[in-house]
């Protein structure tokens, strides 16, 4: 990252770059398609805290079991590690940075991390940090540890 002086509010509290209108819109697309498909066997947060071992981190978003909305239960820092999280590369952002939360996501005790690529339209996913599977174009994205599929052309149109 570039110095602190130089970084947004947001930057400095989620510790990571802004997201440009690709992200937001892959992310957007992701969160609909898992809605519409596993919202029965997943809730989907984007942009949530996670309080994991090694150090906080915020992903795109985050795959939890299903859990109820109850109004006074909230959590700031969500302590539960989530079943999976998704990372999506923002135009000002480094790949390196993305492969160190990897490893710390599956040293958390994460099943699944998706890497989404945009100007390549391809998502990487991970079942730990050395075994992945490629997705691109209009490929079936499957992830064979959460037991999900999602069409690629409706991720990055």
């Amino acid at each position: 990252m570039t110095n602190t002086a130089a970084l947004s509010e947001y930057e400095i509290e989620r510790g990571k770059p802004m997201p440009d209108k690709h992200h937001a819109i892959i992310q957007g697309n992701l969160l609909i398609q898992l809605f519409l498909k596993y919202n029965d066997r997943f809730k989907v947060l984007p942009e949530v805290n996670l309080g994991l071992p090694i150090r906080e981190r915020v992903p795109d978003l985050a795959i939890y079991p299903p859990m109820d909305f109850i109004p006074g239960d909230n959590e700031v820092r969500m302590s539960e590690v989530p079943l999976g999280v998704v990372e999506i590369l923002s135009a000002k952002q480094d790949l390196s940075e993305l492969m160190v939360k990897r490893a710390e996501y599956f040293a958390s005790g994460v099943q699944s991390y998706w890497l989404a690529l945009p100007d390549l339209k391809t998502i990487y996913v991970f079942y730990s940090p050395e075994d992945y599977d490629i997705y691109s174009g209009k490929d079936i994205l499957k992830d064979k540890n959460l037991d999900i599929e999602l069409d690629l052309a409706e991720i990055f149109k």
